[in-house]
């Protein structure tokens, strides 16, 4: 019995048709859920929306689960990358509480965005997803938030796995470009993350409130305004925390990311020789 060379480079999840597709419909409706208060028609259209975040919940796990369930009727998902899927989500999942939400301080999201690097955009979005689901198990942060933070965490993973480079750029150079894509991601995760919260937010100062029914550019002023003034403040030591673990533990992480799908020979095509004479 043998294996094929390209074992070596093989994924544990993959894009095909119909993953590419279960990602797109999940993105599409995660930005409508983002950003739909910046184009509410007035007060009452958001008072109408105010509630509506335990059916957004309702319908995002669904979508996230298509996923998956896209990825296995493309190429399969085997016991190997189910595994491995649960170690690295349960090893993200065990680092967020380290930092306690201390000054934005949250190293799980190293792991993250090596992990989407070895592994892929496809292994990442579900890998990000479902490490923010068991964080939130883990640490009873189960909210209306949740499914954002599951889209924002897999929109992070899935990115590193589209970085350029994934087969050819090694060393120094792979390090440098994580560090940054992680610094990046990690201020742009609590941007976005504040868009969930921010037009239900009562008694700020005008400057920086949302305004049911503006023009969207005025919103968008008050909301940099918004990030400026309350999240860059845990944004950037996020970015931090994330630059100096990718450049110290990276090397280690990656190594052992790429030799454990190595041996895992994730869906290799194995062939069987024929009896010898």
């Amino acid at each position: 019995m043998s294996s094929s060379p390209l074992a070596r480079q093989a994924r544990p999840i993959r894009l095909g048709p119909r993953s590419i597709g279960a990602l797109a419909l999940v993105s599409a409706v995660g930005v409508v859920a983002f950003g739909w208060p910046l184009i509410a028609g007035g007060e009452s259209g958001l008072s109408a929306h105010a509630q509506d975040a335990p059916w957004l919940f309702a319908a995002l796990l669904p979508l996230l689960l298509a996923v998956v369930v896209a990825t296995i009727a493309d190429v399969g998902l085997d016991a190997k990358a189910i595994a491995m899927l649960g170690v690295l989500a349960a090893a993200g999942a065990a680092l967020r509480p380290l930092g306690a939400g201390t000054a934005g301080i949250e190293p799980m999201f190293f792991l993250m965005v090596l992990s989407g690097r070895v592994l892929g955009p496809g292994f990442g979005f579900v890998l990000g997803a479902v490490s923010m689901f068991a964080s939130a198990l883990l640490t009873g942060g189960v909210g209306p938030w949740m499914p954002f933070q599951m889209l924002s965490m897999g929109w992070v993973c899935m990115g590193a796995g589209l970085l350029p480079g994934p087969d050819t750029l090694r060393g120094r150079g792979e390090l440098w470009l994580l560090a940054a894509y992680g610094a990046v991601s990690s201020v742009l995760y609590g941007t976005v993350m504040n868009l969930q919260g921010w037009p239900y937010l009562g008694g700020l100062a005008t400057g920086v409130s949302f305004v049911p029914g503006d023009p969207v550019g005025d919103n968008l002023g008050r909301f940099v305004a918004y990030c400026l003034a309350t999240s860059l403040g845990w944004d950037l030591p996020r970015a931090v925390v994330t630059v100096l673990l990718s450049l110290a533990l990276g090397p280690a992480v990656l190594k052992a990311l790429r030799r454990a799908t190595r041996r895992a020979a994730f869906e290799a095509q194995v062939t069987f020789d024929g009896p010898k004479a």
